[in-house]
């Protein structure tokens, strides 16, 4: 499994957003329209579902945020950053689940990463009109402590079941489809 995790990883550095030159240019307004199938990801086997890594950190409103505020529900955890192009298709279309899933035991949380400042990461959940958290996580600490899936490519998505373990994990988008689906098929686990 760890081998299928590695090289979903190597995939995703290969395919991902990066933090190079054409930032400022994303930054500055720059508009990107990235259409892709979903990449592979992983549903991870019941059996073989490890504990998720705790973290804390501070969300984008400003309050204090600790990932035991997900147990028990199913919870979709969102890599992204406003630089990153993909990111700017996906995560619209996750506020669209999540305003369908939320009321069904099911938590959104975005991870906004590698952000030059703060204020990009406000402008772009005021301008997409995303209602779910994100944690302001600038360094990448939180993508670093899910070093045992490869969280560190953006945007990537992990899926953890209601006892707070890894359930499946995404790298690069996930359209709309697989997402509902990978959500569907945790929340009937239960």
């Amino acid at each position: 499994m760890r081998r299928t995790l590695l090289a979903l990883g190597t995939l995703a550095a290969l395919t991902a957003c990066s933090t190079g030159s054409d930032q400022v240019a994303v930054n500055n307004g720059g508009e990107f329209r990235f259409v892709e199938a979903t990449p592979s990801g992983e549903v991870i086997p019941v059996d073989e579902r490890a504990a998720a890594p705790q973290f804390a950190g501070t969300l984008l409103d400003g309050s204090d945020f600790e990932s035991s505020e997900l147990g028990g529900d199913v919870a979709v955890l969102n890599f992204w950053g406003s630089w990153c192009g993909p990111c700017r298709v996906e995560t619209p279309e996750f506020q669209e689940v999540y305003a369908d899933v939320r009321q069904d035991g099911v938590q959104f949380l975005g991870l906004n990463v590698k952000e030059s400042s703060e204020q990009f990461a406000l402008a772009f959940v005021d301008r997409f009109g995303i209602e779910f958290p994100s944690l302001y996580d600038p360094r990448g600490e939180v993508a670093l402590a899910f070093r045992d899936y490869p969280a560190t490519a953006i945007p990537s998505t992990i899926v953890l079941d209601p006892q707070g373990r890894v359930a499946a994990v995404y790298t690069g988008t996930v359209s709309q489809e697989d997402l509902r689906g990978v959500i569907d098929l945790v929340l009937e686990e239960g």
